[in-house]
């Protein structure tokens, strides 16, 4: 693993490209807005910009069908603005980690171009390929994250291809040498232009079963299945035989080799299965295994309690925590949680034990957005619309401004490629930057309050109590110790613990009187106490 801290210590900031700032007037975001915006990002006081796929590519999945992994797509910018986007980010002590995306590729790259040449084209096994089953239907039952059969029928070869997602992303087969080759280089292509690591994309998918042995079917018991795209929409699947196969570890781990020949490099892997396993991986290739799990929790600080303490147990000597309350492809914090839960959530984000990883947005409190039908651009919804499955409205284009024309994403006059409410300038970072207790205020705050305080960014945490409506604990021990304390509810609520302590942050009050045996919390607040004494 790396051997510095800067991913440890520090908080992730994910730029979802195309809806964070439209840099040309195109009305669709790009390395030129990024660029434009580099200040911004470092005045939240985030360690780490991770990039969504800025490769050359069709944009069927926005980015994630990559056509060319060493270009860079033209509606994103080039290489140049590339390396303008690394550089200005180092300059101001920003680290820069770019989504890499190894599982499949566009069916427009020219080594699956090549694979439909003929059963003996040179690129043809560095996909999954397998003669007919029974009847001449697909060789198995698994199915697509997108819906449907995962095997697509090659007329003119007589042969199935098998694909996660999209027929239109043809699965890699990381069996192969050469692919991982390959793949490999796509990686130090990019560490020598100077990006500081790699987020992997669908990590747990990359080794399928040799056997192609029938997946189970999920009777609903809690399987893991997709998380956070959309889910199958005509077959559901326990994915025993297409996902966390025996060999993934040992690839994980060839993998970060790579990094390891260049300084203080790192890879964080994309996980959605269930808690103990994500753990576990944690420490098998990957500095980060990222942890989704707040995202799907009951908002109750008894199930809360119940997470991080589990997950604190389940991880390995040497694996590192994270945490992610949103993400692009599930719906944001406001809108599942409620917009008065915000503060408390992000406040528990930031104070947990690990490294958290803000999605845009989420310092604005940002809802999502409904977008009409003939407006979609997501490709689970173009799929199998009407089914709620669309990932569009966590996508909305950043509000920089309270102008009613595209709230300053992107020219006044330019059409955006996801509309921007009326009501977005509400939100915006102009607005919000005005106001002592908005979001946008609490989350620099709080990461400013990560920088100083070395409790935050290293100490162990102590659950000190759980309640169905709050939830407190300590972070670090002695003279340094801090209880974080979040009312999750709209009644107030009193916490009481040994000792005394003196408030140091709080998401509605601004007194710094000691507090000795209790402290009391207004509806939905979140408190950080410096402690003295005896604390639990």
């Amino acid at each position: 693993m790396s051997t510095g801290r800067w991913w440890r210590e520090g908080a992730f900031y994910q730029v979802y490209v195309p809806s964070f700032q439209d840099g040309n007037g195109d009305g669709f975001g790009d390395l030129w807005g990024v660029e434009r915006r580099l200040d911004y990002i470092a005045a939240l006081g985030v360690t780490a910009i991770w990039l969504s796929p800025v490769y050359a590519s069709p944009l069927l999945d926005l980015g994630y069908d990559v056509s060319g992994y060493t270009e860079v797509g033209a509606p994103f910018g080039d290489l140049a603005t590339f390396d303008r986007v690394v550089r200005g980010a180092h300059e101001r002590g920003l680290r820069v980690v770019l989504d890499y995306v190894p599982q499949h590729t566009s069916s427009e790259h020219p080594w699956f171009r090549d694979a439909l040449s003929g059963r003996d084209g040179a690129h043809r096994d560095w996909y999954l390929w397998h003669d007919p089953g029974p009847g001449g239907g697909p060789p198995n039952n698994w199915a697509s994250a997108f819906g449907g059969p995962a095997w697509t029928f090659h007329e003119p070869t007589g042969q199935y291809y098998y694909h996660a997602h999209l027929p239109e992303q043809p699965s890699l087969n990381w069996r192969n040498p050469d692919v991982q080759r390959a793949m490999f280089d796509v990686m130090r292509f990019w560490l020598d232009r100077g990006v500081d690591g790699f987020r992997v994309d669908a990590v747990w998918r990359l080794i399928k079963d040799a056997r192609l042995r029938d997946n189970p079917v999920d009777d609903g018991a809690g399987s893991f299945e997709i998380g956070g795209a959309a889910a199958h929409t005509t077959v559901r699947q326990v994915q025993k035989y297409t996902a966390d196969q025996p060999e993934l570890p040992g690839l994980l781990a060839r993998m970060h080799t790579v990094v390891e020949e260049y300084d203080d490099r790192m890879l964080m892997g994309e996980l959605h299965l269930k808690l103990e396993r994500v753990a576990a991986l944690g420490s098998r290739g990957l500095d980060i295994a990222m942890n989704f799990s707040l995202i799907d929790a009951p908002w109750n600080g008894v199930a809360l309690a119940d997470l991080i303490q589990r997950y604190h147990a389940a991880l390995p000597a040497g694996s590192h925590p994270n945490w992610v309350l949103s993400n692009h492809d599930r719906s944001r914090l406001a809108s599942r949680i409620g917009a008065e839960r915000v503060p408390g959530a992000l406040a528990l984000l930031l104070t947990l034990k690990g490294t958290p990883t803000l999605y845009y947005g989420d310092e604005l409190g940002l809802p999502d957005s409904p977008v009409p039908g003939d407006r979609a651009r997501d490709c689970a919804e173009l799929r199998a619309p009407g089914l709620g499955l669309g990932r569009d409205p966590q996508r909305m284009p950043m509000p920089w401004c309270e102008k009613p024309a595209n709230a300053g994403f992107s020219a006044e006059a330019a059409g955006t490629w996801l509309p921007i409410p009326a009501w977005a300038g509400r939100f915006s970072v102009e607005s919000q930057e005005r106001d002592p207790r908005s979001v946008h205020r609490l989350v620099t705050e709080l990461l400013m309050l990560r920088r100083e305080l070395p409790a935050l960014r290293r100490g162990g945490i102590t659950m000190l109590s759980a309640h169905p409506d709050h939830l407190a604990y300590l972070r670090g021990d002695g003279e340094e110790a801090l209880l974080v304390a979040v009312n999750l509810s709209e009644r107030e609520q009193t916490i009481t613990f040994d000792g005394s302590g003196r408030t140091r942050w709080s998401s509605h009050a601004s007194t710094g009187d000691p507090l000795t045996g209790a402290v009391s919390l207004a509806p939905f607040e979140a408190r950080i106490l410096t402690m003295t004494g005896a604390h639990g």
